[in-house]
């Protein structure tokens, strides 16, 4: 049982339960509003049509809002390999951060430490697998950038909660802003498919991408560099 939480009731999820071996995912997301109150705010509004399981404030607390079992209204249009609308299958997770519209901030220590410990808990609940923790620009790169190229997958790797590469810096600097030709520009996107991702939108989901594995270098560009960190992920996920 989780400790130390705190719940705060949101009416915005289905009213049908559903079953634990149902949730397969886990997306982050961060707030993307001014200040911690008005995201309280507005995923606790009726009116506003979108909720979370669990919210992460800047102090580390965290509240939850929709108990697990019920669908909360996270996701919206999103897909990842062959899923429509993740909320069904899915725990969404939200950070108090203002995001890219709001002066984008770093996630603070007691955040990190906050959301790690809640990962691991629902993880090994659910029996989820580190590639299905997700950020919301991967199962929706066309409308989304959270939780965003601050956000510490590395860490998180680290601590085997999601799925990165193991290429070390130096290499992947020798690679940096190369050009690929269209053979290898085609391999990339087919590594993305196999990854996950939706490669309707190109632009928009490089940009995801390198948000997600790329993050010194926001380039919107498929380079040698991105190429290479395609191939160890599509490899190794």
């Amino acid at each position: 049982m989780l400790k130390n939480l705190r719940k705060i009731y949101s009416p915005n999820f289905n009213i049908d339960k559903r079953k634990a071996k149902d949730i397969k995912f886990v997306i982050l997301h961060y707030t993307g509003m001014k200040n911690e109150r008005l995201a309280i705010e507005k995923l606790t509004s009726f009116n506003s049509k979108v909720s979370c399981h669990y919210f992460i404030k800047n102090s580390g607390e965290i509240l939850n809002l929709v108990p697990d079992l019920y669908v909360s209204w996270h996701a919206g249009k999103s897909s990842w390999k062959n899923i429509k609308s993740l909320n069904f299958n899915s725990l969404g997770i939200e950070i108090s951060n203002p995001g890219h519209d709001n002066k984008y901030d770093n996630f603070n220590i007691k955040q990190i430490k906050s959301l790690i410990y809640l990962i691991s808990y629902l993880k090994k609940k659910y029996n989820i697998k580190k590639k299905n923790i997700l950020g919301h620009s991967d199962i929706s790169p066309n409308r989304k950038k959270d939780p965003g190229e601050k956000f510490p997958w590395a860490l998180m790797y680290k601590k085997k909660l999601c799925i990165w590469h193991n290429i070390k810096e130096k290499k992947l600097k020798r690679f940096r802003n190369l050009d690929c030709n269209k053979i290898e520009k085609s391999e990339f996107f087919k590594n993305l498919e196999k990854i996950g991702y939706n490669t309707h939108n190109k632009k928009l989901v490089i940009l995801a991408f390198q948000r997600r594995f790329r993050q010194i270098f926001i380039s919107g560009k498929v380079d040698k560099e991105c190429l290479l960190i395609s191939i160890s992920i599509a490899k190794n996920k």
